[in-house]
């Protein structure tokens, strides 16, 4: 099940480039608030949103980096984010590059893996207010047209 989305940052995101320290930021950002949530609901909330400890790919040049599942349920294994950028051409017919988040489910990903990368990409796409481009094809706007 080797598949791949992406969260494309658009002239109107609320920023134009993303590193990968960035994106493991709010990451913890997300663990934060989903810990908080659990803590007002008296329940381990954040446990269950977030099963993933974040870990470096070796020789990756900053560019890669994966969520690996912490053990407490067989139904995830791994997700793997990376950034990048690529050209595109807009309207007007100018080159420009775009930044964009590539996420990987590796061969050996589960379907809780692809539920919750869905559920990251749709987090990342508002937090961002970002173009995505889901696993399935289908694009969200989640940016002022």
């Amino acid at each position: 099940m080797s598949d791949h989305a992406y969260i494309k940052l658009v002239k109107k995101s609320t920023q134009q480039d993303i590193t990968l320290e960035e994106l493991k930021d709010i990451f913890k950002y997300y663990q934060t608030i989903t810990t908080k949530t659990g803590d007002q609901l008296d329940w381990g909330y954040g446990d269950a949103a977030f099963p993933y400890g974040i870990s470096e790919v070796p020789d990756s040049d900053d560019n890669w980096f994966y969520l690996k599942s912490n053990g407490t349920s067989t139904r995830y294994k791994y997700i793997v984010f990376g950034v990048g950028k690529e050209t595109i051409e807009d309207s007007e017919g100018n080159e420009t590059l775009q930044s964009y988040i590539q996420v990987i489910l590796p061969e050996g990903a589960t379907h809780g893996d692809k539920g919750k990368a869905n559920e990251f990409c749709k987090f990342l796409g508002k937090k961002l207010q970002a173009e995505v481009h889901l696993f399935n094809g289908r694009i969200m706007y989640f940016y002022k047209r």
